[in-house]
């Protein structure tokens, strides 16, 4: 590294704090600025995290000329304000999944980073770990043959704690299995067919009139048929399986939450015994976004290669979540008239 690279932290909640873990613990840069709104949560923050400087006002530590990279831990419907902020101001972004919760705000966001020439990266953290390289060899090698059709599922128990305005399951959850499905079919068929879909969804409202459970069915153009599924109001369980014309993939450990150990997943011919493929690494994937970030940076990069999400994954991500959003709406209004 070049140079010690500054971080300033936008937000003190619970994945500030373990992104804030997993700086410390990769340990080649330094967490040097952190803002918050509530002045005792975030002098808690500082004093926890050793950090140097509290700002109050966002902006002013955007503007600080010795922080490089922001992070950007705000609810969904937050990030692209300051994104644009960020970029507007010449900074390194890590912007928290989702990007936004529409598409003018996602244009808009990505358009800035494009125009200011700055490193962006959505926080898809789960991409950067060697488990999503794993699993990118064992489809590449070949061994379960074409891809014939995926499922995934995220669901977990977080909406006492979610922000209404951040609309709920897909934005916080349903992002996870969808930007697999995406990056697993654009290895398998090219780039462009992320983008050649139609998809149906059913919704249910939770108590902030928000989507808290939906599942959707994607069908691609090449006949490749999806079924992904997320809800915030019941247990966790996270799973994801490719079944291709030789045999399948399927995770039987959290992809979603990869750490340093016991992260597998089985890969079985059809009707044969499985084998089962471990990968075990240096830490959780949070410490592997910071060592991307860093390394994008040092080499002067302005994007990080796949797996992680390029600027167009990010665009057909969010496309795919709105998408799949307003399928999730007009099925549960649907819903409210029958029972009407």
């Amino acid at each position: 590294m070049s140079k010690m690279i500054n971080w300033g932290i936008l937000g003190t909640s619970f994945i500030s704090g373990v992104m804030a873990d997993a700086v410390k613990a990769q340990g080649q840069s330094r967490l040097y600025a952190v803002a918050g709104r509530n002045t005792t949560t975030l002098a808690e923050f500082a004093t926890q995290y050793n950090i140097a400087h509290q700002f109050t006002d966002f902006e002013a530590l955007i503007n600080d000329p010795l922080v490089d990279v922001i992070y950007i831990a705000l609810p969904n419907h937050l990030h692209h304000e300051y994104v644009i902020k960020a970029a507007n101001a010449g900074k390194a972004i890590l912007c928290e999944k989702s990007l936004s919760v529409d598409m003018p705000s996602t244009i808009a966001s990505l358009d800035a980073v494009k125009h200011n020439k700055v490193f962006f990266l959505e926080g898809l953290m789960y991409l950067a770990h060697p488990f999503m390289q794993q699993l990118s060899q064992t489809i590449a090698s070949g061994v379960i043959g074409e891809i014939k059709s995926i499922r995934g599922q995220y669901c977990a128990a977080i909406s006492q704690f979610v922000n209404p305005a951040s609309l709920g399951a897909l934005f916080n959850l349903g992002c996870y299995p969808a930007s697999l499905m995406q990056l697993v079919m654009q290895q398998q068929f090219g780039n462009n067919i992320s983008q050649q879909y139609q998809l149906q969804a059913t919704g249910r409202r939770g108590q902030d009139g928000n989507i808290c459970e939906s599942t959707a069915i994607v069908t691609y153009a090449n006949g490749v048929q999806c079924l992904l599924h997320t809800a915030e109001d019941y247990g966790l369980h996270a799973g994801f399986t490719i079944l291709g014309s030789l045999g399948s993939i399927d995770f039987t450990s959290n992809p979603w939450l990869p750490e340093a150990q016991g992260n597998h997943f089985s890969v079985r011919l059809y009707e044969q015994n499985a084998e089962v493929v471990n990968v075990e690494a240096k830490g959780n994937g949070f410490y592997y976004q910071v060592e991307a970030v860093l390394g994008a940076l040092d080499s002067k990069q302005y994007t990080v290669p796949r797996p992680l999400a390029q600027l167009q994954d990010s665009l057909d991500i969010m496309r795919l979540l709105t998408t799949w959003h307003q399928a999730a709406l007009e099925s549960s209004a649907e819903n409210l008239t029958v029972k009407r």
